[in-house]
């Protein structure tokens, strides 16, 4: 799934640099503040899922594989709907 996250952010985002696995997204500054809720935004809907944008940063959301652990937990604890406080 890492590399299906690498793929959505790099057309989300037009990045042409190599992004690899475990590449600092956030703390290199590729994804800027401003982009992080619209990856936010597209991870949930690419995996149904709902993101609480409190429980992300850099330590557990910076690089691809941190972003799979962190889908593949809110599946687990939470199935489809995941973690978070509904927005609406």
């Amino acid at each position: 799934m890492a590399s299906e996250i690498i793929t959505l952010i790099v057309d989300a985002f037009n990045i042409d640099s190599a992004l690899e696995a475990d590449t600092p997204l956030i703390s290199s500054g590729i994804i800027d503040s401003f982009r992080v809720a619209a990856l936010v935004a597209a991870l949930e809907s690419r995996y149904a899922i709902r993101i609480d944008l409190r429980r992300i940063g850099v330590d557990n959301f910076d690089t691809a594989r941190q972003m799979h652990r962190f889908i593949q937990e809110e599946k687990k604890h939470h199935g489809s709907r995941a973690a978070g406080p509904s927005r609406g």
